[in-house]
């Protein structure tokens, strides 16, 4: 017995986003964890998986590779674009490090925060507001850097009235020869940033979900929400707002490079994000699993080693 074979009269039997093949999800989980490596298809070139030994290799290597991403674009003399997350967050420590100890500063940069919490109309939390990513970037990243630190005028957050902004702020920085850069994790239901599989029913072809730039006021799938509340909100799921503010595809998809990060481990050999992973790896291109298209860009996807599996049941 198992979710497949006694969905059909349960109470889950409609509540999954009515595009996932169950059946496809559950064998891209069922491979040895030494087959993560295996490259697939769909996979660009210039992708790679990245294993991490535990949370502190993976926060230290994952913010190395923001931080040289940086390092370079001053280099190279280049403005850089950057849509950041919040969550992962160990890396902004690691990232900060390396920027102090090679002393970079960030007037290059130009950073776009990918979501924020919102009602239904895209109002969100005021600026400073505790649990606001802004809030969260703030004193994770920008202040820690001091006179290294990304100029005001240039870091970018979510808000009703900005998040309609940045599809055109991207585009005039790419055209001043920036490189877009899209740092990530994966959710439970393997949404980027906010943007969640059931938006996929919204449109006719896959074309036209690619080209939606971001959205005001998203419905948060019921496993986004929990998520938020077992890793963000202590449990408290009646904390979790129901809507967030959020980029799309539109964005996302225009990366000339993504850094990705998967840390979903608990601790006596419990995880939320196994499951996560392996799907961004094999389930192939799809708008009902956006995070299945990272793969077909270049970059690194970091991943603590436990969640590679085997994703069988403790029982076993």
């Amino acid at each position: 017995m198992d979710l497949i074979s006694t969905l059909k009269g349960s109470n889950m039997e409609h509540f999954f986003p009515k595009g996932w093949n169950l059946e496809k999800i559950d064998q891209c989980c069922a491979h040895g964890p030494e087959e993560i490596f295996d490259r697939q298809p769909f996979w660009n070139e210039g992708f790679r998986p990245v294993l991490c030994d535990d949370d502190t290799v993976f926060g230290m290597m994952m913010g190395h590779e923001i931080a040289l991403t940086i390092k370079q674009g001053k280099e190279e003399g280049k403005k850089l674009a950057m849509i950041l997350p919040v969550g992962p967050m160990g890396m902004y420590r690691w990232v900060v490090y390396f920027l102090r100890e090679w002393k970079v500063d960030c007037r290059h940069l130009y950073c776009f925060n990918m979501d924020e919490w919102s009602d239904e109309t895209g109002e969100t939390l005021a600026a400073g507001e505790k649990g606001s990513f802004q809030n969260a970037m703030e004193e994770a990243f920008y202040s820690p850097l001091g006179e290294l630190t990304v100029p005001e005028g240039q870091r970018n957050f979510a808000t009703k009235t900005n998040l309609p902004t940045y599809a055109d702020k991207i585009a005039a920085l790419k055209k001043e020869g920036a490189q877009l850069v899209t740092v990530f994790g994966i959710g439970r239901v393997f949404h980027i940033a906010f943007w969640e599989p059931q938006f996929a029913g919204e449109y006719a072809t896959e074309a036209e979900w690619k080209k939606q730039t971001h959205r005001l006021g998203a419905h948060l799938n019921p496993l986004t929400i929990e998520q938020n509340a077992l890793h963000s909100f202590k449990s408290r799921t009646t904390q979790v707002p129901c809507f967030a503010n959020t980029v799309g595809p539109g964005l996302f998809l225009q990366s000339d490079k993504i850094i990705g990060g998967c840390d979903g481990t608990y601790n006596r050999g419990m995880m939320w994000q196994g499951m996560s992973l392996w799907v961004a790896l094999r389930y192939g291109p799809d708008t009902w699993v956006p995070a299945s298209f990272m793969p077909t860009m270049p970059g690194k996807l970091f991943f603590i080693k436990e969640l590679a599996g085997p994703l069988t049941p403790e029982c076993n």
